[in-house]
């Protein structure tokens, strides 16, 4: 007999774009780590950045805000990336800090609201308030989906 495990809370990286909460599920993320040399790669869309290589492993990079269309990444001493994998794609993002890891509770995770006031709502796999803090759930794969980064994994 298999008993069924029901989650209650879901395990989150918290990081900040433009002063905002966002979060993506644990599960993904591979790496937290300080901004690296990013090489440019010709002929990409302006949110990829490039490619680093992190312990012998090229990964693309993406600047979130870029993709969100909320502005571009300025670096600083918290600038982080957050090395993500999703099925066979592994994708690097540049966010302004990635300083928390929590537990929300399953319920206190609401569909996305019609207007966020912050991206676009494709992008968003629902929010949650806690304590007082606002955090919108990232859909990590509508985020790192586009051919381009695809293309780049099998090989720049």
């Amino acid at each position: 007999m298999s008993e069924t495990v029901v989650e209650s809370e879901k395990k989150v990286i918290v990081f900040k774009l433009n002063q905002k909460e966002y979060c993506i599920s644990a599960e993904y993320v591979t790496a937290i780590e300080k901004m690296l040399h990013i090489t440019r790669v010709p002929n990409m869309p302006s949110f990829i950045k490039g490619v680093i290589n992190l312990r012998g492993i090229i990964i693309p990079i993406i600047d979130l805000k870029q993709r969100f269309n909320i502005g571009d990444s300025e670096q600083s001493d918290s600038t982080r990336l957050i090395i993500v994998t999703w099925d066979d794609i592994t994708v690097g993002m540049i966010v302004d800090e990635a300083n928390d890891v929590l537990d929300i509770p399953i319920e206190a995770i609401e569909p996305c609201p019609n207007v966020t006031g912050s991206i676009a709502e494709e992008f968003i796999s629902g929010v949650a308030n806690i304590d007082h803090r606002l955090f919108i759930l990232l859909d990590l794969e509508l985020t790192i989906k586009p051919p381009e980064l695809r293309k780049m994994n099998n090989g720049v």
